[in-house]
């Protein structure tokens, strides 16, 4: 057997006499042949699904026997350590090779032993993953969308800023093209009213430049008329008018 062949090699080269030797090889031997039985045992048994109780329970019997064993071996190993140094190096090693040899074997059935603790965890974690995975993945999401939302914010806001420009631009040439009409309607009635008024003004200078000449011409014509008039005179028996001085 090859692990005992082993503990016999770790036993010679230790240096122990023959006696110490032996001991330590009845006090092992048995752990060897346990542990080899063991590996076979438990490679045999392979949970795949839940259903494998029995298989489950196997795993935790050989799991539980080997720890036994385990501790067996660990008190074995102080025990024989404390007799002397050299026992100790040797214990030291055939208990490694044993731990080494063992808790593989524990490892291994602990595992089918717990299968579907095993996968329900595998399960949890991959499905924590998943969510963690999902959750960063809407959260990008929310932040692109964001993004996005506030540059169409900006981009209507910059559009409507602009448009509101246009219009106070365009009311603005509006009201300055009515005020420039209103100010040529205004300039135009004073010119209207200034020609109408020039025209009302000459034409009253015409009038009454008019009214003074037929008034100096019926004061010359009343002038003339009265110096005729006193020139003549007029007979009170027959009414003829004569000439002063003529007869």
């Amino acid at each position: 057997m090859k692990t005992a062949n082993a503990l016999e090699v770790i036993v010679r080269d230790s240096g122990l006499d023959k006696t110490q030797s032996q001991i330590i090889l009845e006090k092992f031997q048995t752990y060897f042949q346990i542990a080899a039985e063991w590996e076979a045992k438990a490679r045999a048994i392979v949970v795949t699904d839940a259903s494998q109780v029995a298989d489950m329970k196997m795993a935790r019997t050989g799991r539980l026997f080997l720890r036994e064993k385990r501790i067996a071996v660990e008190k074995a190993r102080k025990t024989l350590k404390a007799r002397a140094l050299a026992e100790g190096k040797a214990i030291d090693g055939i208990a490694n090779v044993l731990k080494g040899l063992i808790e593989p074997i524990e490892t291994y059935l602990d595992q089918q032993e717990h299968f579907v603790e095993i996968r329900a965890k595998a399960r949890a974690d991959q499905e924590r993953m998943d969510a963690e995975r999902k959750a960063e993945e809407e959260r990008v999401a929310k932040e692109k969308a964001e993004a996005e939302e506030q540059a169409r914010v900006k981009a209507e806001n910059e559009k409507l800023k602009a448009e509101a420009a246009e219009r106070e631009r365009v009311a603005r040439q509006e009201r300055e093209a009515i005020e420039a009409k209103a100010a040529e309607e205004k300039k135009a009635q004073a010119a209207k009213f200034a020609a109408e008024r020039k025209a009302a003004e000459e034409q009253a200078a015409k009038e009454r430049k008019a009214a003074e000449a037929k008034a100096t011409a019926e004061r010359k014509e009343k002038e003339r008329l009265a110096k005729e008039l006193k020139n003549k005179i007029t007979c009170p028996f027959c009414h003829r008018t004569f000439e002063r001085g003529s007869q």
